[in-house]
């Protein structure tokens, strides 16, 4: 592991390179390959690298970017990864809870966070998926135009707040997953370049230039990626990566990044006797992604994907949206099909696409389950990629939260939360930065115009840009007492129990699943002795035709528990092995 004290660079164009600390400018030696070096400097110590004489840049490896990625880097005591590495866990399964750390608190801190990690304790959560920590531009924003791959975002707590964080999951039993994102590098503070051929025009992605896997110097570039992985999982101790749009990584080398990936993750278990798990965010609807490596032809080994087909059938089928990537879904069959085989587009053809798509889950595979795919109702994708970032909650009833919970929580899948979906909070997510002064108005207009093409008003279209936007993203904690939100809540705990306690609902075999389609508003889940029945039928009263005990139950008026039948929309789970 290298020495984080000892400032270290590949810049294999330089003809010099040098290292600057409060004004002194010291050449740094040539080492192989590129590399460059100097001496160790005392933690704390301020530095940035100079090329051929060139602008001061900030340390591409740097840990730790106090005033931001156009700043100065900071040398971190290696103390402060010295601890034992006492938690390990499989989060294959496991229920996840996703949120972004600017926006669970007022404060938007670390720090602040761990005062709410009890909440997820007492929820039934699992493990916390972190969106992108890494450091970007500006205090506020998701995270994902972050251009250090190394350091933690100062506004957050930097790494210092970071483990403190982490070392609280793991005191109360919470797995962390951290979201990077090394598909790009956002477009301000985007040094790479300067240093080396971290990107290349041989490929082409949403963001420009792609990352160079496969292109001469991808080999240090691969290094650089795998690098900053390794330090999340092994320094800092998370417990998984979520490794965002993997389709984007443009890959024609004889083994693919993922796959060298999942190799190398494999290796950096048997080092530390620690469990790793990595979730691939795939766009791809292809089984080989989370197929072991050598197991089939193209597998990546990745332990999960996220199953956007389970959440779009969802969505369409409660919400009745049919437009633009929904178009293909909102019936009880389609939902039936997500629930059972994962993917919708399973090799047929996508109409939003245009084209084929995909390829078909096999329920009896020995090579993945239906933990391998992460499922959700909510995420920071599907809300915050909304004109105005509005929860489900916002426009349909309750009751029909309630009913399509029931469905993911007890699926077969690994159930993700949103952050406030527990409690059907009232704060939407929308998109939201801090760019510059010249890319900043770019990104506003640009949002404008996107949504106002897609029938959106362009006046209730919040600005990125604005303070208020990330404001209005913000939990009310205070919320959760009120009585809607506290029924919310409780309904999720309880789900979350019946999840824990029975060892049916803890499975992830696909091929022990089923589902019925009662109506075109009413689909009945089968997993063992566990009936999950939902109903999205507005004020009627739908009959179960199954007899057993119920164990839940969420109506506008409540069950009518001796016909086993339902106010809609609604929810019922009956234990049909009880007397």
């Amino acid at each position: 592991m290298r020495d984080i004290t000892r400032p270290e660079v590949w810049a294999p164009d330089a003809d010099m390179v040098e290292v600057v600390v409060d004004d002194t400018e010291t050449i740094m030696a040539r080492g192989d390959d590129g590399w460059w070096w100097s001496e160790p400097l005392p933690p704390g110590t301020l530095y940035q690298f100079r090329i051929d004489g060139g602008m001061l840049l900030p340390d591409p490896r740097s840990l730790s970017q106090p005033d931001g990625p156009h700043g100065p880097s900071r040398i971190v005591d290696p103390a402060l990864f010295d601890r034992p590495a006492t938690f390990s866990t499989d989060l294959r399964g496991a229920v996840g809870y996703e949120l972004h750390i600017g926006t669970f608190t007022p404060e938007g801190t670390f720090e602040a966070a761990i005062t709410r990690l009890d909440h997820l304790v007492n929820l039934g959560v699992q493990a916390v998926e972190v969106m992108p920590v890494a450091d970007f531009p500006g205090e506020q924003g998701w995270g994902y135009d972050g251009v250090g791959q190394y350091a933690v975002h100062a506004a957050y707590g930097g790494p210092e707040g970071f483990v403190a964080f982490i070392d609280a999951c793991h005191a109360r039993g919470l797995g962390v997953i951290l979201d990077v994102v090394h598909n790009h590098q956002g477009p301000e503070g985007n040094y790479l370049a300067q240093f080396g051929p971290y990107f290349t025009s041989a490929h082409h992605t949403p963001w420009g230039d792609a990352i160079n896997l496969d292109q001469p110097g991808s080999s240090e570039v691969r290094d650089f990626l795998l690098g900053a992985c390794r330090q999340w999982l092994v320094k800092y101790q998370v417990d998984g990566l979520r490794l965002d749009a993997v389709h984007e990584f443009q890959d024609d080398s004889p083994r693919h990044y993922l796959a060298e990936l999942s190799d190398e993750t494999r290796a950096w278990e048997r080092e530390t006797g620690r469990e790793f798990t990595l979730f691939a965010e795939s766009d791809r609807n292809q089984p080989t992604t989370v197929s072991p490596i050598g197991s089939v032809p193209g597998a990546l080994g990745m332990d999960g994907q996220w199953a956007d087909d389970v959440h779009h059938a969802l969505h369409s089928f409660f919400t009745g949206e049919r437009d633009g990537y929904y178009i293909d879904f909102g019936t009880a069959e389609v939902l039936q099909q997500a629930l059972t085989r994962v993917f919708i587009h399973e090799g047929g053809f996508s109409t939003f696409r245009g084209q084929d798509w995909g390829a078909p889950v096999d329920p009896t595979s020995e090579l993945y389950d239906g933990h391998s795919f992460v499922a959700s109702l909510q995420n920071h994708d599907q809300v915050g990629n909304r004109a105005v970032g509005d929860r489900i909650s916002h426009s349909i009833p309750l009751d029909c939260q309630a009913a399509a919970a029931a469905l993911y929580l007890l699926s077969p899948f690994t159930p993700l939360i949103f952050m406030g979906e527990e409690w059907a909070a009232s704060t939407p997510f929308p998109f939201f930065s801090h760019l510059g002064p010249d890319l900043g108005p770019l990104v506003t207009e640009g949002r404008a115009r996107e949504f106002e093409r897609m029938g959106w008003d362009a006046e209730i279209i919040p600005d990125p840009q604005s303070p208020a936007t990330r404001e209005s993203a913000t939990l009310r904690w205070d919320e959760i007492t009120e009585p809607d939100h506290a029924r919310m809540l409780a309904w999720y705990q309880e789900l979350l129990r019946l999840r824990r306690d029975r060892p049916e609902l803890a499975s992830g075999s696909l091929a022990e699943v089923s589902v019925e389609v009662l109506d075109e508003d009413t689909v009945l889940m089968r997993r063992g002795t566990t009936v999950v029945a939902t109903t999205r039928a507005q004020d009627r009263l739908v009959e179960i035709p199954v007899e057993g005990k119920i164990l839940a139950a969420w109506g506008e008026h409540g069950p009518v528990l001796e016909g086993h039948a339902v106010t809609g929309p609604g929810a019922l789970v009956i234990d049909t092995n009880a007397d």
